[in-house]
């Protein structure tokens, strides 16, 4: 299956406007944002657990990025509430489960194979840093090579720089609305930006949103 899968081109999905699909897990189905492949793609969710199902155990050939965004998930290394943010590395392996039910941004294959580390941070419970302008605070959650991911919460009407994306950008609106000069992201928006590219982000009312950078070269 291909999905929006040319990197080169900018990409903007709603979220909430997308059907959910079964996964071959049952109780387990999927808002598909990207993908390019079969069953094992490389591949951006949002992923959905019903109460009391769990995903058949699985090796992560290019790694895997999880943010719960509701409910609680578990695997036999732990239990990770909302806010939770989980890097799995390339070739480790876990079998995910729900008893309370979960729904999860989840990212496949987007991994240097060099980054070994697992990397678990409650963002509820982390301190945030001072942006580069007023108003913009912000949550590193990894950093490897030219990828970087964190959180970023803005203030009402914060404005940023204009800003070329060196390696791409990709953002998930947690929160709020995220705007640019092209339009009005409001929560559920998923955004990929190719290599190069460049906008002048914003927000109005404020927002909390995901950003990975960095990995779309």
């Amino acid at each position: 299956m291909t999905l929006n899968a040319d990197l080169t081109q900018r990409c903007i999905v709603h979220s909430p406007s997308l059907d959910w699909v079964d996964s071959p897990s049952s109780g387990v189905s999927r808002r598909m944002l990207e993908r390019d492949g079969g069953e094992v793609a490389r591949a951006t969710s949002i992923v959905r657990y019903a109460p009391g199902s769990a995903f058949a155990s699985h090796t992560h050939g290019g790694g895997e990025e999880i943010l719960v965004l509701e409910g609680t998930l578990h695997d036999e290394h732990g239990v990770y509430g909302p806010g939770t943010y989980i890097q799995n590395p390339v070739g480790s392996s876990h079998t995910p489960s729900s008893p309370e039910g979960c729904t999860l941004f989840v990212k496949l294959r987007h991994l240097d194979p060099r980054d070994n580390e697992r990397v678990v941070v409650d963002t509820r419970r982390s301190a945030w840093r001072q942006g580069m302008v007023e108003g913009l605070k912000v949550l590193p959650l990894n950093t490897f090579g030219t990828q970087n991911t964190a959180l970023v919460r803005w203030a009402p009407q914060t404005f940023f720089n204009p800003h070329r994306h060196w390696g791409g950008e990709e953002i998930l609106v947690v929160e709020g609305v995220f705007s640019d000069e092209h339009g009005d992201y409001p929560a559920g928006s998923w955004l990929r930006s190719p290599h190069m590219s460049q906008h002048q982000p914003f927000s109005r009312e404020g927002c909390l949103i995901l950003v990975k950078t960095g990995h779309l070269v």
